[in-house]
């Protein structure tokens, strides 16, 4: 992971961002520098209001002298980080824990652009583990039917979401179809939330060795 490389990724998109916007901030080591970059432009003078994703992004943005508002209906744009992503902007997230947040601000946002580093760009999601937020106390159901589904189910030790659930990550086979595979997930009862973000992303912004390409969906990269 190049550091200097998710800040590029984080300047590149927070370019988007003009004044009067509501902007969700989305978590993690990369999201963080665009919150950073993001207050800077604040204290100079741009008056926007945010969501925040997660406690800690919560804190971070307040740390950084933007304006917190509880969720809206509606949210321009959202920028956060993925934990894999491919050309197609289909993306897994979630390693944060915060995906079910996340899922909610990108859901509500008219634009969702994602911010990361060249490693996390690959030519299919699937390596990575899918987390999914389970209810307590469906914990054993929601894994029995994972498990069904092909996964191979870990809860996530010593940790609990935002929320105070506990969260599941998941080991599918590469070549599964996502797109089923997500609906699935959706289908069960007590199953609250996972990290396959398939239809929300919008664009992304990756850094690699100092140079910044951005894929928009439905168009070539740039």
């Amino acid at each position: 992971m190049n550091e200097s490389d998710k800040r590029l990724a984080a300047l590149a998109a927070i370019a988007e961002v003009r004044a009067g916007m509501i902007v969700g901030l989305g978590t993690g080591s990369t999201a963080a520098f665009a919150i950073a970059a993001l207050g800077e432009r604040v204290r100079a003078g741009l008056r926007i209001q945010a969501v925040a994703t997660s406690l800690a992004t919560e804190a971070s943005a307040r740390e950084a002298g933007i304006q917190l508002i509880e969720m809206p209906a509606r949210i321009d744009l959202t920028i956060d980080g993925a934990d894999e992503i491919d050309d197609a902007l289909n993306a897994i997230k979630g390693a944060g824990g915060a995906m079910l947040r996340e899922k909610v601000v990108a859901a509500a946002s008219d634009r969702m652009i994602v911010i990361a580093d060249g490693s996390k760009r690959i030519g299919a999601i699937g390596a990575a583990k899918i987390p999914v937020e389970v209810l307590s106390f469906a914990h054993a159901f929601v894994a029995d039917r994972l498990a069904a589904l092909g996964g191979a189910p870990v809860l996530r030790a010593g940790f609990t979401s935002d929320q105070g659930n506990p969260i599941l990550d998941c080991r599918f086979p590469a070549d599964i179809d996502h797109t089923a595979l997500a609906a699935a997930i959706d289908a069960i009862p007590g199953a609250l939330g996972h990290g396959l973000f398939l239809a929300e992303v919008d664009a992304a912004y990756i850094a690699t060795d100092g140079v910044v390409t951005r894929l928009e969906r439905g168009r070539a990269s740039d």
